[in-house]
């Protein structure tokens, strides 16, 4: 399932972004606050338990979110995400995924993991500014899922066509939580309009 989430705010942080000019340190801080501004539409569906709670009068029950939540940023863009999640999920694990190419199969390969365990006991949210062809996110997750997680969700800040499709066939049983969905990729599969490459950007390597 794919989750546009749709917010003037998200969208003006977004047109900042997008233009070339932005520089790296302000095109971190603005792709920090689209982070934060997603959280509560990724995580609206957590399960919840009830737990008491003594105010200053009273005795009285309150919710709690049920399960421990893991944030997986995939190495390197994915850290640009991770500060604003955990801006407003503190409590919140994180695990590390870095993946690169093999250069005979040209498919994605885990080249590192960490994470708590175990996995299956906690919701995990998947971090990676770009959905593009798509392979690098089906990757991590087949990856999450074979060290033993049973709820993963996916946040990037934008998604291509081609990517979502990739993706939902691989694993349709995975919720794609998006700030913009563009219009398709070029043919050195960069996301169109796109902002270029997002991991260079945040990092200033450009």
């Amino acid at each position: 399932m794919i989750h546009h989430i749709d917010h003037p705010l998200i969208s003006a942080e977004l047109t900042c972004i997008r233009e070339p000019d932005c520089p790296n340190f302000e095109f971190r801080q603005r792709v920090r606050r689209i982070a934060s501004l997603m959280v509560p539409a990724v995580t609206a569906d957590l399960g919840r338990t009830l737990v008491p709670c003594q105010t200053p009068l009273e005795l009285t029950s309150g919710d709690k979110v049920a399960r421990p939540i893991i944030l997986v940023p995939i190495l390197r863009a994915g850290l640009g995400f991770l500060d604003g999640f955990l801006d407003l999920i503190p409590q919140a694990a994180v695990a590390h995924i870095g993946l690169a190419r093999n250069e005979k199969t040209l498919e994605p390969e885990a080249y590192y993991l960490k994470h708590p365990t175990p996995l299956g006991e906690s919701d995990l949210i998947l971090l990676d500014p770009m959905l593009a062809t798509g392979g690098s996110a089906v990757h991590a997750v087949t990856t999450l899922l074979e060290a033993g997680a049973r709820s993963i969700r996916f946040a990037c800040l934008l998604a291509a066509p081609e990517g979502i499709a990739a993706f939902q066939s691989s694993h349709p049983q995975v919720p794609i939580y998006t700030a913009a969905i563009d219009r398709c990729l070029n043919e050195k599969g960069y996301i169109l309009p796109g902002l270029g490459d997002a991991g260079d950007r945040l990092f200033g390597t450009i």
